[in-house]
């Protein structure tokens, strides 16, 4: 579904991006005149290709400011596709809204995605990842561009084959445009190779890091995502551990019952829901098991239904 947006077309300005920080644009418009236009807006082709998506705690927190949450215009490029407000034309889709406030600059796809990755910088909606990803549909205008400085400077006449200097220019554009390290360019470019895809979308929600998704993939794809799911239970013990800590409130320990009853649970599942459970031993001392919340749902669910 597309939102049809009210633009006007405006001249230089300082637009606040999903944070709350504000972000000079530094744009030039073509046009610049107090017209008002009614059009279609739909996400940036790139934004789209590398499979981005505004992460749900986002939009619950934006829902809850109500109509304030589209106070702040959305902005736009000429050909409709939006620069700044994804989460607002993500909970403006989620609510039916028909309109919404946009201000429209005269860019192309290419500066309107520069001018996306630059209001992003400061920004936790995007990961490193994310904004690496968006950085690299730049990559081949910006190779052209380097090779036609080649072609002025007469280095390589009539080679397509850019210097090696000209190639470390080319990344070190790139890493300047995603805000990250040179780097993490060529990691990135890697994890796309080699990466399994659940480690990808790991990176792109911020889950995990570039460097520890990079070290990652240095192993086999099953072993990628034994990988994850060790870190992910990792994780979710500590937290667990934190907040037993925090509260102070010392948690019963198991009984043979529990166990016994886990026991029954689990035999009564059907092979293809056991073939689902993965099996990680984790370092801990102590002989204990360690569920994750949805096994335990999974497993409530069961018993409900061995009893009705």
């Amino acid at each position: 579904m597309l939102i049809m947006a009210i633009a006007q077309r405006a001249g230089p300005f300082l637009i606040g991006n999903e944070s709350g920080a504000r972000n000079e644009t530094g744009s030039q418009p073509g046009d610049i005149g107090g017209s008002l236009v009614t059009r279609r807006v739909d996400a940036h082709p790139s934004y789209v290709k590398s499979r981005l998506a505004v992460p749900a705690f986002k939009l619950d927190a934006l829902a809850k400011l109500g109509d304030l949450a589209f106070c702040e215009p959305m902005v736009i490029a000429c050909s409709g596709v939006i620069v700044d407000g994804y989460a607002r034309f993500e909970l403006a889709k989620l609510q039916n809204r028909q309109t919404l406030t946009c201000i429209e600059y005269d860019w192309t796809d290419e500066q309107a995605l520069q001018s996306l990755l630059r209001m992003q910088r400061r920004s936790s909606t995007l990961s490193d990842f994310a904004r690496v990803l968006l950085a690299l549909q730049l990559e081949p205008s910006f190779k052209e561009k380097a090779r036609a400085n080649q072609r002025i400077g007469g280095q390589n006449k009539g080679s397509s084959k850019l210097t090696e200097a000209a190639a470390v220019d080319v990344r070190s554009a790139l890493a300047h445009e995603a805000a990250v390290c040179e780097g993490n360019i060529t990691k990135v470019k890697q994890l796309m190779r080699n990466a399994h895809p659940e480690i990808l979308e790991a990176l792109r929600s911020g889950e995990i890091r570039i460097h520890r998704g990079w070290k990652l993939c240095e192993q086999s794809p099953e072993k990628q995502m034994q990988a994850l799911m060790l870190y992910r239970s990792k994780r979710g013990i500590g937290k667990t551990i934190r907040n037993l800590i925090a509260r102070l409130k010392p948690r019963p320990r198991p009984s043979k019952s529990d166990l016994a009853r886990l026991t029954r649970l689990l035999s009564a599942l059907n092979s293809g829901e056991l073939g689902s459970i993965n099996v990680l031993v984790v370092k801990a001392t102590g002989k204990a098991v360690y569920l994750t919340e949805e096994l335990v749902a999974a497993l409530d669910a069961q018993e409900e239904l061995t009893f009705e």
